[in-house]
């Protein structure tokens, strides 16, 4: 075939070929519609769109979180006392939260869920509508002090750390310089006042209780004269205890404590007679003179 015939041939050929692709049907509606521009542009921009379409209409779940609270983060709680280490979860979803102690590279699982696995009964979960999933411990002891983390079953696990200290509670029977009393003089007749201090509590308290021996004075009717004034400090208190004309069943030892997680004795002498001055001489080799004190109302 001599070179004009093939290029009368292959504009024939590039001739029926613009006439018959345009006729192609759309795969995708499936419409006899024609086509417009080349046939791969138009298919293949079709399915690009409808596939933007779709990502842009999908919906996801929103992802869990912890609410964010520092003033949660240290907690600070009383020898003794209950306290709850808070863990606020918003859109938690079908996730769980589980409570672990963690002492150096140990982690000790403490709750999973609403349950509680810890062989130590003190531990308990105590969920707070509407998504507060706070772990309780009851009569706190200071091996409890340490960090406490709250984690969630994502991948990988958020986690939450609540660090919690212990404070011990001082208590102390002091005289009126503020010095602390183990013994403590008082002529017959005259009124007995002891002071008890209390100090290192995170909250003021009034739980003070006094006691002669083994019987609680502060609501004491029996003896009569008897007076308990206790008042809230900046971090305690300061109890007072008087007794109104002593006489020598008042000698004893007094007790003052708070709560049964602390507490100060000392021992108590009503003298009859005795020359306070002969006393002090006398006990001097059994007492240091140091302890031996007399009290403003022994003339």
């Amino acid at each position: 075939m001599t070179s004009a015939a093939l290029l009368v041939f292959s504009a024939l050929l590039t001739r029926t070929l613009c006439v018959i692709a345009p006729q192609i049907p759309d795969f995708k509606t499936g419409d006899k519609n024609v086509i417009k521009g080349p046939f791969w542009n138009e298919v293949f921009t079709e399915v690009y769109e409808d596939q933007e379409e779709d990502i842009s209409t999908t919906t996801s779940e929103p992802l869990p979180f912890f609410e964010d609270d520092a003033s949660t983060n240290n907690v600070t709680a009383q020898l003794g006392s209950r306290v709850h280490l808070h863990c606020r979860v918003h859109d938690l979803g079908e996730k769980t939260i589980s409570w672990v102690r963690r002492r150096g590279d140990d982690l000790h699982l403490l709750s999973f869920g609403r349950h509680t696995y810890s062989a130590d009964s003190r531990y308990s979960l105590a969920f707070e509508h509407p998504n507060d999933w706070r772990l309780l411990i009851q009569y706190v002891s200071e091996r409890d002090e340490g960090y406490y983390e709250c984690q969630m079953s994502t991948h990988p696990p958020l986690v939450r750390r609540v660090h919690l200290a212990v404070v011990v509670p001082k208590v102390e029977i002091v005289d009126e310089r503020g010095r602390p009393l183990q013994d403590k003089f008082y002529k017959e007749g005259s009124i007995i006042e002891l002071r008890c201090v209390v100090s290192e509590v995170p909250q003021p308290t009034r739980q003070v209780s006094w006691k002669h021996g083994g019987r609680l004075l502060n609501y004491d009717t029996k003896r009569g004269g008897v007076s308990v004034k206790t008042e809230a400090t900046s971090n305690g208190a300061l109890s007072r205890l008087y007794i109104a004309n002593a006489n020598r069943n008042d000698s004893g030892n007094y007790t003052c404590s708070l709560a049964d997680v602390a507490a100060s004795a000392v021992s108590v002498h009503v003298l009859r007679g005795e020359n306070p001055l002969a006393m002090q001489r006398g006990k001097a080799s059994i007492l240091h003179p140091s302890l031996i004190l007399f009290g403003s109302y022994i003339s």
